[in-house]
This record gives C-alpha cells, sequence and structure tokens, in this order.
C-alpha cells in the first residue's frame, strides 16, 4: 500500500519541507477586509504580521471547504496513493476536520457507484494546534515513506498529537480578545496587570495552564515545564525570529536534543499575535 499523509496549513509545517516528505498540504483562508488570501501560499508570513499590526479591523479565517478537499483527495489518488491519513486541527477550533470528513464520505460513496478500487481515508483529529500536530504529521510522513502501512501511520500520528503537550506564550492578549476567544475585561486586566499567561491545549480547546507576571518571567517557567517533561521530542513555533530565540535562550540549557523548528502561519498568528511563540513536547513512552 502506498500511504500520502495530507494535512492543512495550521499544522505549520514549511511547504518546501512539506514537498520533500510528501506532504500535501491543504490551505485555511485569510480575510483581511474583504480580500482573501490562501495560508502559507498567497501571502508570506513576513508581509502577513506587518498587516496584523496595524490593520483597523480583524483579519477573519474561515476553512477550505468540502471541494477543497475532495479535489485534494482525488489528485493524491491520480498520483498513485492506495491509502490517505488526513490529520486536521482540533475539531473543537475549527470546522475543517468536519469538511474534511464529508469530502472523504463523499468520495469514498462515489468511488463505490462507480465500482472503482477502495481507497480508505483515514481522518484524524489531532486536537491540537500548530506544530503540535505538524510535528507529528512530519514524524509520521517519514514513516509513511518506509512503506508503513495506513494504520501504522494512522496510529502513529494519533499517538504523538494525543500525547503532545502544549505550551504558548502570547506577547499580548489583544489578538484572542479581538478574536473571541476571551472577554475585553480579561484582555485589559492582563495589559495593566503584565499578566503573560502560559496557555495549552486541554481536550482540544486552548486553556490557560498559568498566569506569570511579566514576559522574562513566563520565558523562565516554560524552561521549567521543558525541563520536567521526560521530553523524546521537541518542537517550537513562533511568528518571529526574536521570539524563537527568547524561548531558545531558555530551552537549550535544559534540553539539548533536536528542536524541531516552525513559524506560526497567518490563521494561528490570527489569534496568537505577534512576538508569539509555543513549545510542543512528546513525552517519553
Amino acid at each position: 500500500m502506498t500511504v500520502h499523509v495530507v494535512t492543512d496549513s495550521t499544522s505549520d509545517i514549511d511547504h518546501a519541507r512539506a514537498t520533500q516528505l510528501g506532504i500535501t498540504i491543504v490551505p485555511l483562508i485569510v480575510d483581511f477586509s474583504g480580500q482573501t488570501y490562501r495560508d502559507g501560499v498567497d501571502m508570506d508570513n513576513h508581509t502577513f504580521y506587518q498587516r496584523l499590526a496595524t490593520a483597523a479591523q480583524m483579519p477573519k479565517t474561515s476553512t477550505p471547504d468540502v471541494g477543497t478537499f475532495r479535489d485534494t483527495y482525488e489528485q493524491v489518488i491520480k498520483d498513485g496513493a492506495t491509502g490517505i491519513v488526513s490529520v486536521h486541527i482540533s475539531g473543537a477550533l475549527s470546522g475543517t476536520l468536519n469538511a474534511a470528513t464529508l469530502a472523504a464520505n463523499q468520495l469514498t460513496e462515489d468511488r463505490q457507484r462507480a465500482r472503482q478500487p477502495a481507497v480508505p481515508i483515514r481522518l484524524i483529529d489531532s486536537r491540537t494546534v500548530s506544530a503540535g500536530f505538524g510535528y507529528p504529521v512530519i514524524l509520521a510522513a517519514e514513516r509513511a515513506r518506509n512503506g508503513d502501512s495506513l494504520d501504522a501511520v494512522g496510529d502513529y500520528v494519533q499517538r504523538l498529537a494525543d500525547s503532545s503537550k502544549t505550551y504558548f506564550l502570547l506577547d499580548t492578549l489583544e489578538y484572542l480578545q479581538k478574536g473571541g476567544r476571551i472577554s475585553a475585561i480579561q484582555a485589559g486586566v492582563g495589559a495593566m496587570l503584565s499578566i503573560k499567561p502560559i496557555l495549552g491545549i486541554r481536550d482540544g480547546i486552548v486553556v490557560s495552564l498559568e498566569r506569570v507576571r511579566t514576559r522574562s518571567k513566563a520565558l523562565a517557567r516554560m524552561g521549567e515545564l521543558v525541563a520536567a517533561g521526560n521530553v523524546e521530542s521537541l518542537a517550537l513555533a513562533a511568528s518571529d525570529d526574536g521570539a524563537a530565540e527568547d524561548l531558545l535562550k531558555v530551552v537549550r540549557p535544559v534540553y539539548d536534543g533536536h528542536i524541531e523548528q516552525f513559524r506560526l502561519g497567518a490563521v494561528i498568528g490570527t489569534y496568537a499575535g505577534p512576538h508569539a511563540a509555543g513549545l510542543f513536547v512528546i513525552p517519553k513512552h
């Protein structure tokens, strides 16, 4: 069986790396005042964050439509896939998985009616965001290239995504508030008190794990969380080089293994804002 891995742009996987590993990325949509852009395709990250910082109106994000997913699955089948593992952002945060599921079901039924060979499509709700499933997707794609079965690849990426721990540090709560993820009162109090909450993902949704006064103390705490994490693999995602370097300074003294680095794309960046960064820990089993 030839297994192909599909994901969406909120995995924040670099397109060159995806091409190298044979990963297909379906882009979500970002809307700036009526102008729409495919995440990671029509606008680079540097331009996006420049526009975000000066935009009078909060950009809107939307999922790919069912037809886009269907076209994607049909193309990878045409290219030789006999099985597909499709891994996506938490279903509690986005309708992306739902669109992918509808497309997969429609395509499967149509192929059955046309008496075409069955091509199983395994849909996986990562229940996380960004490199929290982007890194598992990369590792799973490497296994697919080595000839692992559909179930082996799917089980592997599901296990990694389920076990990964997410720690996000935002420079401001303004964008979460504008995006409707927290109240204006919460954002205002956080700004007045210089609170830098460390956010995480639980049950597929964003939660506040800890509240720390000042960014420097929050960064130090991120290093402590890694030191206590029994780390097997570690990924870092940031909106810019400065935010990435800030995290690396506190992580390197406590972890000397490989750190897979990602750049936060436009969809995640819409809510995280500039100078945001996250760590994604896969613990040892």
